[in-house]
């Protein structure tokens, strides 16, 4: 066989390796503009509370599946989800810290209960990853790290108006029942100070476990206190069916105790469950599922879809669904290179007039949110039961840090 001449061996190995070159460059290109940003969710996932963490779940899914296409070309977003099962702060924290250590993310995201938000907060704050809060609800939270936004809501911000608005309805006497954590002591001050304020006064008080209470015995110590209201917060979920049969079946409402709470005692997936008992009820809430809003009916409508026509979205599904919008905000803005006090920047101020719930956004200076706060009354709505909004107090900010500034 004839030998290829030098120049002809040479000249073919150049074209072998420019065409190697040409058909590496797609790849090479794509590499270097790919971006993932990994957000981890630390939501309840097992035990009683197990809902709470779905309904959060299910509406962040929601969103990333209709807000995918809206991300930079490349860059992806990853969760990354654990499971806290319950309030359990140090579980929480652990895993928080193999989050941010192992996973390397660039979010921490979800968590149900302020006890577990609170010992999460300071490694927020030693690591610098920004944690966004789509429910835990204790005023003080977003003061113990400066990476923290919450989207969701804190107590005060519905029980301090709806104890001035049970004030001017011509409430005379209250008696307050809560949970024995922060949400529950912020709850129990906030309609306090708002009911006292309009001339009301509150003749009792009582707190319960926050763990499997037996509400029994506290609302009857309620009715034995004969008071015109009883205020209520309870986490949302089975304790709220727990506390509302209590309630009719110890006949406070044919006794005359008007029954009121934070939205989280009349939550819409539990609605089902109640009976006829909380027909009436009054509460003080950021989101109903059959509000006319058209960004709310398009949502309730992919959720449907999604989830099954039987199927409710409560409040922390709005949660979620908003603090994915804040995370993808944030995403965007910086084309998927995460920068954490460049996010904090972004998510203090960031506004979405559209939301589900009405317009929203997160307050520079607390960053915490700033939003409507419905007055809403259960009554049935295509023969089942649903919150009713029918008064708004517009663009509430936490009471509690309007009150006690830094």
């Amino acid at each position: 066989m004839q030998a290829r001449k030098p120049s002809e061996t040479t000249g073919r190995t150049r074209s072998l390796a420019a065409a190697a070159l040409l058909a590496a460059l797609p790849l090479a290109a794509t590499t270097a503009t790919a971006q993932t940003v990994k957000v981890g969710l630390i939501l309840t996932y097992s035990g009683p509370a197990a809902s709470l963490g779905e309904e959060i779940d299910n509406g962040l899914k929601l969103y990333v599946k209709e807000h995918t296409k809206d991300l930079p070309a490349g860059v992806t977003v990853e969760i990354i989800r654990r499971d806290d099962t319950g309030p359990n702060p140090d579980v929480a924290k652990r895993l928080a810290q193999e989050l941010i250590t192992r996973d390397k993310v660039q979010f921490l995201a979800g968590v149900v209960w302020t006890p577990n938000a609170n010992a999460i907060a300071p490694l927020s704050a030693e690591a610098k990853v920004p944690f966004v809060i789509m429910n835990a609800a204790g005023t003080s939270t977003t003061r113990l790290s400066p990476y923290i936004a919450r989207t969701s809501f804190t107590i005060w911000q519905e029980s301090y108006p709806l104890g001035q608005w049970a004030a001017k309805q011509g409430g005379k006497k209250a008696y307050t029942l809560v949970s024995d954590y922060a949400p529950g002591f912020d709850g129990e001050e906030g309609f306090k100070k708002g009911f006292t304020e309009g001339g009301g006064e509150v003749v009792g008080s009582v707190r319960v476990p926050l763990k499997d209470p037996d509400f029994v015995p506290f609302v009857q110590r309620v009715k034995d206190a004969k008071p015109e209201l009883l205020f209520i917060f309870v986490p949302a979920g089975k304790q709220a069916t727990a506390v509302m049969k209590a309630y009719s079946d110890l006949g406070l409402a044919a006794a005359g105790v008007k029954l009121l709470g934070t939205q989280d005692l009349t939550p819409e997936e539990e609605l089902p469950n109640m009976g006829d008992a909380p027909l009436g009820i009054v509460t003080a809430g950021a989101y109903s599922e059959v509000a006319k809003r058209p960004a709310n009916q398009a949502f309730v409508a992919a959720w449907k879809r999604d989830y099954g026509a039987s199927s409710h979205p409560n409040f922390m599904a709005v949660d979620g669904w908003d603090g994915m919008a804040a995370i993808f905000a944030a995403v965007k803005a910086q084309n998927g290179k995460i920068d954490p006090d460049k996010t904090m920047q972004i998510l203090a101020g960031w506004k979405n007039p559209d939301s589900p719930r009405g317009p929203i956004e997160i307050d520079a200076e607390t960053r915490d949110i700033v939003q409507n706060i419905y007055i809403r009354r259960v009554e049935k709505v295509d023969g089942q039961l649903a919150n009713v909004e029918f008064e708004t107090i517009p663009q509430v900010k936490d009471p509690w840090k309007v009150l006690n500034p830094k």
